[in-house]
């Protein structure tokens, strides 16, 4: 009896244990495609670029009646209770997701009316000075109305780990009094334990997606938070990067680091939380926020997120639930931005791959911290460190923290790595510096310069010294906020200049013990920044293209990433309960970097173009933002990026649109373009369906739309970019441009390319009236073979004053 009680156990464990999520897509369109045709049904259908009217009873019953069919395939197909649905699809997609086993999953493959079932997998978070440097307060604002106007009415969804209500930057009290916002119906969750709303009138909506993550076992609410509060950091950060109040006091350790600004600080926030501290997140989960997002009706999303790794039934890059979910959503007239990813400097390390989505590269911008570390040998190290000075005039004893143990059995604690005061002799550390060393233990985590700040406090040191003795290629070294005088020595050179200096200068015995401590040295000030201007440069971990079209990593004939952002120690809003970094654990502000800083800074622009333009597409506002940037550093001289020389070390090198796509956004110029190459739907459809190697049925699979092949060839795609992957002979691709300005203007229209490849315009000028459209065709031709992309660009120069710039990108096969 027993053992059969057990094998009825261990059995159902098994079940429990090779369950997985699964997304899957069905026959029959989504409410933004669905135009008529099934009984009793009217149609729901969208014109590209057209929000989703959510409140009409047309949009409700055919949501009713896609769910009921969702539920039916599962009930006719398993018995109840073997498997759970998670969510129903139904405005961007039509399919369901649901926890399953592998053999469900093939049942459900086999059934008429599923077009595709796709295993669930996982994405990851792409973990302010900035208005300034962009111009924002003098060039851009003052024409909407002022900081206090600068992206009113317009909603920003914000896709990520949530949001800490409670921080000034998200405060609508003290402000100017908030409008309604009749285009938006989000839903407001509770606390569950306080049973406040996470919202006020600066948030508008507030939801939380956790259904996949529940279901594959990853989910734990005393951590991860059963509701909308950000319990990692990230979400907060770059929530307040796009739209953060505007002027917040930038306050740590007692010091002001200067007002906290979002890009539009008057824009509302609507929060989609999918992204959990410490499994990243699902794609069941992201895509059920995406659509309830354009259900609710936000005007830009901002994604900082990317996918692991691909899912594995997919081959194409462009096609499967979350890139089809976010075409629905630009269907919708929802402009998205989305991280590059943070794979850096190797090239094609892209994880944001499609047409429909604004791909951001990551900038370094023009504010860089440095300290240095006085010897008493008179020799100055430099190294970073946001801290206060040591007192002037005066040199401090350095002490070693191996060399104040208070036992040698503490040895096993790393002791070195100066994480645990108690290890440490107060008496001999009290009034010094105290010099420690920066182990692999910092790299992966385990050990935090907050804490380091924390041991010497606690044993009443002057200041320390963080060393770094041997480093991996790679390694990031950032700033970090100290209360007491602190700096990190990230040159291994000087590092052994320190150490030398300190061994000479500390007597011992015969046992190693110190018998006096004469090295000596101060901390200088760090707070302040230096501007440089050599930026904006390219950061090192901002991923690379070429894009690809498919996960054998094959080329796509399409330029990304598209535009570059500062995404590189950027200071916003954090959580207390933040996790996301430990050097900011408990912190109100946090400075971080990576593409996922970069795309709330696009979001943010594109609010407020969106709020100049209403009537404007995303593919207009994202033509806007790309055709305006510059390739040009503050000093005048091409944009540089960061790459790993032959010794590993990091250097600068010229940078190219694989780097920063058609360049560094320029937020004055993008609201007055003069020119945009818009497309719609029918356009991104035509790229897919012209792409080799997409087969035309997986298109619609996730479309539900035949194949139209009148673009030819996928570089015939109406972007601000000209991309050809495989250029045999020559090729003739073309643009189609309108006239946005309110007057007519006469352009000029010139090329140049590198020498390998020849290029040619046609026609030289053109005369626009407004809102007119007119085709020009470029033609490139291959004069010799050599096996890289040859660069260049395309100039469009108004008679105006407006300067219209797309790049070109080409690889020159032979015959």
């Amino acid at each position: 009896m027993d053992i059969w009680l057990n094998f009825f156990v261990v059995s159902a464990l098994l079940v429990t244990v090779t369950a997985e999520v699964y997304i899957v897509t069905m026959e029959g369109d989504p409410i933004i495609s669905y135009k008529g045709g099934e009984n009793g049904f009217e149609a729901t259908a969208v014109e590209s670029d057209e929000k989703i009217d959510t409140s009409s009873e047309l949009v409700t019953s055919y949501a009713r009646h896609l769910e009921r069919k969702h539920d039916m395939i599962l009930g006719m197909l398993f018995e109840q209770g073997s498997y759970i649905k998670l969510y129903s699809y139904k405005h961007l997609i039509n399919g369901f997701a649901a926890h399953i086993s592998p053999e469900q999953a093939e049942t459900l493959r086999r059934a008429p009316g599923v077009r595709s079932v796709t295993r669930d997998w996982k994405v990851r978070r792409l973990t302010t000075h900035t208005p300034e440097f962009l111009g924002l307060p003098t060039d851009v604002w003052p024409t909407g109305g002022g900081f206090d106007r600068a992206g009113e009415d317009i909603v920003i969804g914000f896709v990520d780990s949530g949001i800490y209500p409670h921080h000034p930057s998200f405060a609508s009290h003290h402000r100017l009094p908030y409008g309604p916002l009749p285009h938006y119906k989000g839903k407001c969750e509770e606390d569950p334990h306080t049973k406040k709303s996470f919202c006020n009138r600066k948030i508008v909506g507030a939801q939380h997606f956790a259904e996949a993550a529940k279901a594959a076992g990853a989910f734990n609410p005393d951590i991860d938070f059963a509701s909308p509060m950000d319990g990692d950091g990230h979400g907060s950060h770059t929530a307040a990067i796009a739209a953060g109040n505007n002027g917040i006091p930038l306050k740590m350790h007692g010091y002001e680091f200067g007002k906290a600004s979002g890009m539009a600080p008057r824009a509302r926030i609507a929060v989609y939380k999918a992204l959990y501290r410490l499994f990243g997140g699902f794609v069941a989960d992201v895509v059920a926020a995406i659509d309830q997002a354009v259900h609710d009706g936000v005007d830009i999303l901002s994604l900082s997120v990317g996918p692991n790794s691909p899912p594995t039934t997919t081959k194409t890059t462009f096609l499967n639930p979350f890139d089809a979910t976010l075409l629905g959503a630009v269907k919708a007239g929802v402009f998205v931005a989305q991280a590059a990813g943070n794979g850096g400097p190797f090239p094609k390390t892209l994880v944001s791959y499609s047409p429909w989505i604004t791909t951001v590269a990551a900038a370094i911008d023009d504010r860089r911290y440095k300290n240095h570390l006085t010897l008493g040998n008179g020799k100055m190290l430099a190294g970073i460190g946001l801290s206060p000075s040591t007192r002037p005039n005066r040199l401090y004893t350095l002490v070693s923290a191996n060399d104040v143990l208070l036992d040698s059995s503490v040895s096993k604690y790393s002791p070195s790595d100066c994480q645990r005061p108690e290890v440490l002799n107060k008496k001999l550390v009290e009034g010094k510096i105290l010099l420690c060393g920066y182990s692999f233990n910092f790299v992966v985590g385990t050990a935090s310069i907050k804490k380091v700040v924390e041991t010497a406090k606690h044993l009443g040191a002057a200041g320390f010294v963080l060393v770094v003795e041997n480093v991996s290629p790679g390694t990031k070294f950032d700033p970090v906020p100290s209360a007491i005088p602190g700096i990190l020595i990230t040159d291994v050179s000087k590092s052994m200049d320190l150490i030398d200096y300190y061994n000479v200068s500390t007597s011992r015995d015969w046992t190693g013990r110190v018998k006096s401590f004469k090295a000596e040295g101060s901390i200088g000030d760090g707070l302040a920044p230096v501007l440089h201007k050599s930026a904006p440069q390219v950061a090192l971990f901002s991923a690379r293209g070429p894009n690809t079209k498919d996960f054998s990593f094959q080329d796509a004939d399409l330029l990304k990433p598209d535009i570059l952002a500062p995404g590189y120690l950027i200071w916003a809003a954090w959580c207390p309960n933040g996790t996301d970094e430990p050097n900011y654990v408990g912190e109100g502000f946090a400075l971080i970097s990576g593409t996922s800083m970069a795309a709330p800074h696009i979001a943010g622009i594109a609010a407020l173009v969106k709020q100049k333009h209403p009537q404007w597409s995303p593919a207009a506002i994202k033509s806007a933002l790309m055709t305006t940037s510059t390739v040009v550093d503050r000093a005048g001289r091409l944009l540089q990026a960061q790459q790993y020389s032959d010794t590993e070390s990091v250097t600068l090198v010229k940078a190219t649109p694989f780097d920063y796509g058609s360049g560094h956004v320029n937020p004055s110029a993008a609201l007055d373009p003069g020119l945009i190459f818009d497309a719609g739907y029918e356009d991104y459809l035509g790229f897919l369906c012209t792409t080799p190697g997409i087969n035309a049925h997986e298109i619609r699979n996730y479309t539900n739309t035949p194949c139209n092949y009148d673009m030819k060839h996928p570089s015939n795609f109406n972007a601000p970019s000209i991309a050809v992957s495989h250029l045999v002979g020559t090729q003739t691709v073309t643009r189609r441009v309108t006239n946005v300005a309110e007057v007519e203007e006469t352009y000029t229209i010139t090329a140049r390319m590198q020498p390998s490849m020849a290029i040619e315009v046609n026609p030289p000028a053109m005369t626009l009236r407004p809102g007119a459209s007119r085709i020009f065709s470029v033609t490139l031709t291959v004069r010799s073979v050599s096996g890289v992309y040859s660069f260049g660009e395309v100039k469009l120069k108004g008679s105006r004053g407006h300067k219209v710039r797309i790049p070109v990108v080409a690889l020159g096969h032979r015959r």
